[in-house]
């Protein structure tokens, strides 16, 4: 499908050919990506400079509500642009349906209200002075009553995107190696131009933004990609728009998922998926996911997620969890069977509906909560999943909520039940945190004996036994070990 706002290109080509901006030969034009906010934005720029037909300088690139947004001059490249709609690819050459919107536009505000050159010396000149080498910071705090630039009487307003835009410029060309920014006190409500940061400043690892007006904790989405190790952003309204300091924290941590430092707390050790991280994971057979992202995201994520599960401590998994989520174990196991079953250490916590009548039992038997949740799958035998055998099911899917199943086999490693072969189907509802984490709500869990052809075919190739490490203390030569014994699953589409 191709999709354009235009349906005929030479009057605007005739159009562009007889406007002119601001002395300058051309039009401008807007180019959208409806939803471009869920993408990274070094790989959704490359993806189109990639497609497009002509090579083009992307002007003012600002998030707006969902969308990405830039501007183009000339009328051949926003026709090129036109021809990448629903043409952009992964890196597996699978298209990816990512539309993109041109039209006609007024030059974009960074260029109407470019600063003069000696504004921007005098803006560099102040910034040198605010500058400390030694610890790589830049204290930007109440930069616009900056007496040297009152004095001069220009107005370096950051929350006009050609005042910030001027800012990320100097800091890109004088300050390439910048660690840390200081922009509280600036009276900032929304962070269009701070999107630029990436590009210009990706080195950047401690950012302040306290004691602002920033509203929503959606404007700190626009800059998701920088890797911040530590961020301020109390004394801003959005901090009050949580129910609590841990939903507050997941929020913040689900836009930078390298964050060890929020508001000058120490937070504790995140359970996400590192997409700088190759992963190995091949596709699983007969595995439906709907689109390239959604499996990557849910391949990536089940990875991470057995590998803490399979490594003895289950702690770890705390974090992967919402704090009020909910957690229940199945097994096809009957009380009044004569014969003892090789399940018994699953019965005590085995909600099965079709056999439970007790009504308190059943809430009894529901875990409620990730540390609860965690604690139960702790007591639970320790194990070692087979992730060749893994078949994964994308079967719901909005904006705010992800359902899937994995079904699979692992063994038992340790105590009476060792080498033990079981089979498991796992249901997972979670909320997709951003493009490379999820937070769990609902768990369910069902486990039997595995079949005799299953049993046959597990653990083709011989994978080690796991520590008692968990994933925050396991050694790179554990992690190694891990990579090169397992098979990782395969996905047919």
């Amino acid at each position: 499908m191709h999709m354009t706002v235009w349906g005929n290109r030479k009057p605007l080509e005739r159009e562009m050919q007889e406007n002119t901006q601001d002395g300058t030969p051309g039009s401008w034009f807007r180019v959208t990506i409806p939803y471009g906010v869920k993408y990274d934005r070094t790989w959704l720029m490359n993806s189109i400079q990639r497609h497009c037909s002509v090579p083009f300088t992307p002007v003012d690139f600002h998030f707006v509500k969902n969308g990405a947004r830039f501007f183009v001059q000339e009328a051949s490249t926003a026709s090129a642009l036109m021809d990448v709609s629903y043409k952009i690819c992964d890196e597996e050459s699978r298209k990816v349906c990512i539309p993109v919107f041109v039209s006609p536009s007024a030059a974009p505000y960074s260029v109407r209200y470019k600063l003069k050159p000696e504004e921007m010396e005098q803006l560099k000149l102040t910034l040198i002075k605010r500058f400390n080498v030694s610890k790589q910071a830049l204290d930007l705090q109440r930069l616009c009553v900056d007496p040297d630039l009152v004095g001069h009487d220009i107005d370096i307003i950051l929350n006009r995107r050609n005042c910030m835009a001027a800012t990320l410029q100097i800091i890109k060309k004088n300050f390439p190696e910048l660690l840390s920014l200081n922009l509280s006190s600036n009276k900032l409500y929304q962070l269009d131009g701070l999107s630029d940061i990436i590009q210009m400043a990706p080195t950047v690892k401690i950012l302040n933004l306290s004691k602002n007006e920033l509203k929503s904790v959606w404007e700190l989405s626009k800059m998701q990609g920088l890797k911040l190790e530590e961020l301020w952003v109390q004394g801003n309204p959005l901090c009050g728009t949580f129910p609590d300091q841990s939903t507050y924290v997941r929020a913040i941590r689900d836009r930078f998922p390298k964050l060890l430092r929020l508001d000058g707390q120490e937070l504790p050790s995140p359970v996400t998926v590192d997409v700088d991280t190759p992963c190995v994971l091949k596709p699983c057979k007969g595995s439906y996911f709907g689109c390239d992202e959604l499996k990557s995201l849910v391949l990536q994520f089940l990875q991470q997620f057995y590998l803490i599960h399979d490594c003895g401590d289950r702690q770890g998994l705390v974090g992967a969890y919402h704090e009020e989520a909910c957690f229940s174990l199945t097994i096809p196991f009957h009380p009044e069977d004569p014969a003892p079953s090789s399940l018994c250490k699953y019965f005590k916590d085995s909600r099965n509906m079709k056999k439970l009548t007790d009504p308190h039992l059943r809430v009894q038997l529901l875990k409620h909560t990730n540390r609860v949740i965690v604690h139960t799958l702790c007591v639970l035998p320790k194990t070692q999943h087979d992730l060749s055998s893994f078949v994964v099911d994308t079967w719901f899917q909005t904006e705010t909520m992800l359902c899937f199943c994995v079904s699979g086999v692992f063994k038992e490693v340790e105590g009476s039940s060792q080498g033990c072969v079981r089979a498991f189907t796992r249901t997972f509802i979670a909320n997709p945190a951003s493009y490379s984490s999820l937070c769990i709500v609902n768990d369910e869990l069902f486990v039997r004996d595995a079949s005799p052809s299953e049993t046959q075919s597990v653990f083709s190739i011989p994978v080690p036994t796991p520590t008692s490490s968990s994933m925050h203390t396991l050694s790179q030569e554990q992690q190694d070990i891990l990579q090169a014994s397992s098979t990782p699953p395969e996905v047919n589409l």
